[in-house]
């Protein structure tokens, strides 16, 4: 199938987790579509990579820890001397093991959710101001099936994914007098390397669930993200995108 692009020009983009994957993919639609891409990753060496392989001008890149929020307070104060940002993508997130709740490691417990919920709203936080004074934004959040439906061994995962689509409705509401939309996206799994993170009766315990028989394609995510980050999106906000072959129907 043909790729649509969007129009992005003049359009200033932040994807966090941009490196590899879902925001890998993103990056490049929104580079192809004519906006300033900056992704943010945790991963030098991925950083480096992708940045050498996409070849761009109109991409640059920061070495982001999203969990910590001074240091995104930091690099965000540093881009807005330069240019607005008007485009945020809230994908970076990891799994962590699968194991009961109860016989979890409390430090890795803690580390999944700061990554996935508190890193949303650490980048949100810092970056909705500059938005504020534009009157104009496009927040989209990755969630997951798995903040909808809980899976089972991976409460951490869970919790941090519910909490992002509970922030991402209270975030749109109270943006919802300004041209600003807040949605998030709930995928379920996906042919990335986050699936390297999990066991295989884990993977095959989640395509199990899905009624089209197979995992997302990672195109096919970066459609449905590409579209809630442009200018067509005019009235959706504070809402919950399903993307997960038929496994969610709310």
């Amino acid at each position: 199938m043909e790729k649509i692009n969007f129009d992005f020009e003049n359009r200033t983009a932040i994807i966090t987790g941009g490196a590899q994957g879902f925001g890998l993919d993103i990056a490049k639609r929104f580079l192809n579509s004519g906006a300033k891409v900056i992704i943010w990753d945790i991963d030098p060496k991925m950083i480096e990579k992708s940045t050498k392989d996409l070849n761009n001008p109109n991409l640059s890149s920061n070495i982001i820890d999203v969990s910590n929020y001074n240091q995104v307070e930091k690099c965000v104060n540093e881009i807005i001397k330069k240019s607005n940002i008007d485009i945020l993508i809230n994908n970076a997130g990891i799994t962590g093991p699968t194991s009961s709740l109860w016989e979890y490691d409390v430090e890795m417990w803690k580390k999944i959710v700061d990554i996935n919920l508190m890193g949303t709203f650490n980048c949100c936080r810092t970056i909705i101001p500059n938005m504020i004074k534009n009157n104009y934004g496009r927040i989209v959040n990755v969630a997951s099936v798995a903040g909808k439906d809980g899976n089972s061994n991976a409460s951490a995962y869970s919790a941090g994914k519910a909490g992002a689509i509970g922030l991402t409705k209270s975030l749109g509401k109270e943006l919802a007098d300004k041209n600003i939309a807040v949605n998030a996206v709930t995928p379920a799994g996906a042919k990335t390397r986050i699936l390297d993170q999990m066991t295989k009766e884990h993977v095959q315990r989640m395509l199990s669930k899905v009624p089209r028989g197979r995992f997302l394609e990672v195109e096919e995510f970066t459609s449905l993200v590409c579209w809630l980050s442009s200018e067509e999106n005019t009235f959706s906000t504070a809402a919950v995108f399903d993307i997960s072959g038929g496994r969610s129907t709310y």
